[in-house]
């Protein structure tokens, strides 16, 4: 069964999955026009969805040229459940509110602060607002969505 909905509002689905420690995928788009896709942590103010780089990795180099973005949430206690998000970046944070937020998002999947010797540039969020979220549930594994 799938449910999608046009608009920047959050579905409850959406924020349900990126508030716990579910793992998406981001995909941004090359200058050249093609697509890269990551797998990265997930959170979430409860209006807009965020995720945590470094400014030197090409998801944000990316963005600074062009601001779409699709976020897929999958359900780790359920792969056929997930959300996707197609939206924009539409702010970026750096300093140290990015670097406290990357421990924060660290707890919340591995239990444990972001080990800073990981850290090889400055930390950025950016924040996602969609334009349009497709929730998926197949839990009864009759096939994916197209």
């Amino acid at each position: 069964m799938a449910d999608t909905r046009n608009g920047p509002e959050l579905h409850p689905v959406t924020v349900e999955l990126a508030s716990e420690a579910n793992f998406g995928s981001i995909t941004t788009v090359f200058p050249s026009g093609l697509f890269q896709t990551h797998m990265i942590w997930v959170g979430t103010d409860g209006e807009r969805l965020v995720v945590n780089t470094e400014v030197h990795r090409k998801k944000h180099t990316n963005i600074q040229s062009d601001p779409r973005i699709t976020l897929t949430i999958r359900d780790e206690n359920d792969p056929y459940r997930y959300a996707e998000a197609r939206g924009r970046v539409v702010e970026t944070v750096t300093g140290q509110e990015a670097r406290d937020h990357i421990d924060e998002l660290a707890r919340k999947y591995t239990g444990e602060d972001y080990p800073p010797d990981n850290i090889k540039s400055e930390r950025v969020m950016m924040w996602i607002v969609p334009e349009r979220q497709t929730i998926v549930d197949q839990s009864a594994g009759t096939g994916m969505e197209d």
